[in-house]
């Protein structure tokens, strides 16, 4: 089993930034690939960012070029961030942490774990 435990989230204004932490435990060697998903009210869960075990990443077409994702090993550190700037109204959401393994050569192909969300607020 993995635990994942986000914080970070808030509100804050249309253009300002946040930054997301997930704390990951537990058997860790299991999974290969973390990552950041998002779900607005009346939508569908939707991918945002994702890393691979070895730093490759994938964004959301929404979010590239404002959103960064980021993988902290060291140190027996387990951690994945989300660093987002230039926050828009419509990234108002929970942010959910990810956690699973590479499939066909898909990062995060199969997601094994969620975190329990943190709400992202941006006012306009």
């Amino acid at each position: 089993q993995v635990q994942l435990v986000e914080s970070g989230g808030g509100l804050v204004q249309a253009g300002g930034s946040l930054r997301l932490s997930c704390a990951a435990s537990g058997s860790i060697s299991t999974i290969n690939g973390m990552g950041w998903y998002r779900q607005a009210p009346g939508n569908q869960r939707e991918l945002v960012a994702k890393i691979s075990n070895g730093g490759r990443t994938i964004y959301a077409g929404s979010v590239k070029g404002r959103f960064t994702i980021s993988r902290d090993n060291a140190n027996a550190k387990n951690m994945v961030y989300l660093q987002m700037n230039s926050l828009k109204f419509e990234d108002t959401a929970v942010y959910y942490c990810a956690a699973g393994r590479e499939r066909f050569g898909i990062i995060l192909g199969t997601v094994d774990y969620w975190g329990q969300g943190t709400q992202v607020t941006v006012s306009s």
